[in-house]
């Protein structure tokens, strides 16, 4: 039996944080090959973002679900276990990990959170495509869990399971240590909870060892490398450095990965793509 078709989806994450992001999102779309980007729906650029995409019809966009690191919807005293009194979710992944694991007022709260984050998202009108979360957080069975539970009655059917396998990573020329094995072996948890909520998700997604630095060589070698079947990369493109991205990614390339997606010979690539899935496809 011969392999299934190799297809890709290629996603820009932080659709809203600011309008550097935004117009390097636009740009990727309009003039590259980027197909899909996550709403931060409370991003000081949100308004912004949505615009953006009502002109944009190609542009498939989902809820780039924040909690951790990031702008709140609701007002902090509404959620004063999860956010400071700018109404910003805490840096500390592992200390907001155990609260939504062990305390059950602050997983009230969360849920709350995330439900009107997916409101936010529908008062849109835009068509929600999909759900991620920012520095997945959803890899948290709490988190996971609820954006599931709750983003089904939102529409959702598809999520993002960052399931990035080492084996693609070596043949691009990576070494991909011990922690991203074990990141990897944690991903299953997530993908069963979407399978039980049928949720779909891509079998294999990258950028999370390049996270910020998908580089031209590096796009075009994973685009080489796929494995068959269904994959998704993300990117962190932005037109320039402003200073919220200084502030939050300071060492990130998002000029670079911009340039990835508007770039030729990724383009090309991507034909190859495109023309070996139309070959495998069954004569009718």
């Amino acid at each position: 039996m011969s392999a299934p078709p190799r297809r890709v989806i290629l996603t820009a994450d932080d659709f809203g944080l600011s309008e550097a992001v935004n117009e390097g999102i636009e740009r990727a779309h309009r003039d590259g090959v980027l197909s899909h980007a996550s709403l931060m729906v409370a991003g000081p650029a949100a308004a912004d973002a949505v615009r953006r995409a009502r002109r944009l019809p190609g542009l498939r966009v989902g809820l780039h679900l924040v909690a951790v690191e990031g702008p709140a919807v609701l007002p902090p005293p509404v959620i004063p276990a999860l956010v400071d009194a700018q109404g910003w979710f805490p840096s500390d992944q592992f200390r907001l990990g155990l609260r939504y694991f062990l305390l059950p007022p602050v997983r009230r709260q969360l849920a709350a959170e995330i439900r009107a984050q997916f409101a936010a998202f529908a008062a849109t009108g835009l068509i929600l495509d999909h759900a991620d979360a920012h520095k997945h957080m959803h890899l948290h069975p709490t988190v996971g869990g609820l954006m599931l539970r709750i983003g089904r009655q939102f529409g959702l059917a598809r999520i993002r399971v960052p399931a990035e396998p080492p084996a693609v990573l070596r043949a691009c020329g990576a070494r991909p240590g011990p922690g991203a094995r074990l990141l990897h072996a944690w991903t299953r948890l997530l993908r069963r909870q979407a399978a039980r909520a049928g949720i779909a998700a891509a079998p294999s997604v990258f950028g999370i060892a390049w996270s910020g630095h998908m580089t031209p060589p590096r796009l075009l070698g994973l685009l080489a490398n796929l494995p068959p079947g269904s994959s998704e990369i993300y990117f962190h493109p932005a037109a320039a450095r402003d200073a919220v991205l200084t502030r939050l990614m300071p060492d990130y390339e998002h000029t670079a990965e911009l340039a990835s997606l508007l770039s030729p010979a990724v383009r090309t690539a991507l034909d190859a793509l495109s023309a070996e899935q139309v070959r495998r496809q069954p004569a009718p």
